[in-house]
C-alpha cells in the first residue's frame, strides 16, 4: 500500500509540475477536467446524487455550469492586462449570480423532484472544489512571475502536510481532531505551520526573488506569514473534506488515484489554499 501511494504520489507530482510549466488552455483545460471530477465525486458523496440515473438535473447543470465557467475564465485572462486583475473580480460575481439563477431554475421548474437541500448542496459542491480551484489558474496566468508563484500552493498544502507529518510521528502526544483524523496531533500541526512558513521563506529568497524580473520582489516575513496561514487553512480544507465523509460513511471519495482515492482525497489542502494565496498574493505582491 505504502509503495503504490509513493509511486502514484511521485507520479502526480511530475504531470503537476508539467502541466503547471504548460500553463495556458493545458493548464485549464487539466483543471476543468479535475475540476468535474471533483464535483462528481462530491456529488455522488451527498444527496445530490441519485441513483435513479447516472446524471440527475441538478449535476449536469453543475457540469455544464463548470465548462462555462474555465472557457469563461480562460478567454478573460487571455484579454486580461498585467497588473489588472479586477476581470476576475467582476467574473467571480458573475460565476456566483450565474450558479445559483440556474440551480434555482431546475429547482423551480422540476419540482418537487428535488428538495431545497439538494439545490443548496449542489451550489456548494460547485463553489467548493471547481470554483476555488481555479484559483490555481489565475496565479498562474494573473501574473508574469506566476510559474514561480504557484509553487506557494503546494508548499502550504503538500509541503506544510509533509512536515506535520514528520513531526507528529516523533512528538504527537495531543489529538488535533479525534473524531475527523486521529492520526492528526497538535504538535504535528504547529510542525506542519512552521516548516510551511520555513520552506516559503527559503522558496522566496532562493526562487521567486532571484528569478522573478525586476522590480518583482516579495517581502521574506510577509511571504513567510503568507506560508504560515496558509498551513492552518490547508489543514482546515483537509479536516473539512473529512467531515464530509464521516457525515455520509464513506472511506474515499473515489478510486482515481491509487494509494490516494480520488480527486478531494488528495487537492482537498490544494482547494482551500489556493484561493488565499491568490488574495494574499494581491496584497504583498506588485
Amino acid at each position: 500500500m505504502f509503495r503504490t501511494r509513493l509511486l502514484s504520489g511521485i507520479v502526480l507530482v511530475i504531470l503537476a509540475f508539467a502541466v503547471i510549466m504548460a500553463g495556458g488552455w493545458v493548464l485549464a483545460a487539466v483543471l476543468c477536467a479535475v475540476s468535474l471530477t471533483a464535483y462528481r465525486e462530491l456529488t455522488k458523496a451527498t444527496i445530490v446524487h441519485t441513483k435513479e440515473k447516472a446524471y440527475n438535473a441538478l449535476e449536469i447543470t453543475g457540469s455544464i455550469l463548470i465548462l462555462l465557467y474555465y472557457a469563461g475564465l480562460y478567454l478573460g485572462m487571455c484579454f486580461m492586462r498585467e497588473y489588472d486583475r479586477s476581470i476576475i473580480y467582476y467574473m467571480l460575481t458573475f460565476c456566483v449570480t450565474a450558479a445559483i439563477a440556474s440551480f434555482l431554475f431546475v429547482y423551480v421548474f422540476s419540482f418537487p423532484k428535488f428538495q431545497a437541500g439538494q439545490v443548496m448542496a449542489a451550489f456548494f459542491e460547485f463553489m467548493y472544489a471547481p470554483v476555488l480551484l481555479s484559483f490555481l489558474y489565475m496565479i498562474r496566468q494573473g501574473w508574469s512571475h506566476g510559474l514561480y508563484l504557484v509553487g506557494l500552493i503546494f508548499l502550504c498544502s503538500w509541503g506544510s502536510d509533509t512536515c506535520a507529518y514528520c513531526v507528529g510521528v516523533l512528538f504527537g502526544k495531543h489529538k488535533m481532531a479525534p473524531r475527523l483524523s486521529p492520526k492528526k496531533s497538535v504538535e504535528g500541526g504547529i510542525g506542519g505551520v512552521a516548516g510551511a512558513a520555513i520552506l516559503v521563506g527559503l522558496y522566496t529568497y532562493f526562487v521567486i526573488n532571484p528569478f522573478s524580473a525586476e522590480p518583482f520582489r516579495l517581502n521574506l516575513g510577509s511571504a513567510m506569514c503568507l506560508g504560515a496561514v496558509g498551513a492552518l487553512i490547508s489543514m482546515v480544507g483537509d479536516l473539512a473534506a473529512s467531515a464530509i465523509k464521516r457525515d455520509y460513511d464513506i472511506k474515499d471519495y473515489g478510486k482515481l488515484i491509487p494509494g490516494h482515492g480520488g480527486i478531494m482525497d488528495r487537492f482537498d489542502s490544494i482547494i482551500m489554499v489556493a484561493p488565499l494565496i491568490f488574495f494574499g498574493l494581491s496584497l504583498i505582491a506588485p
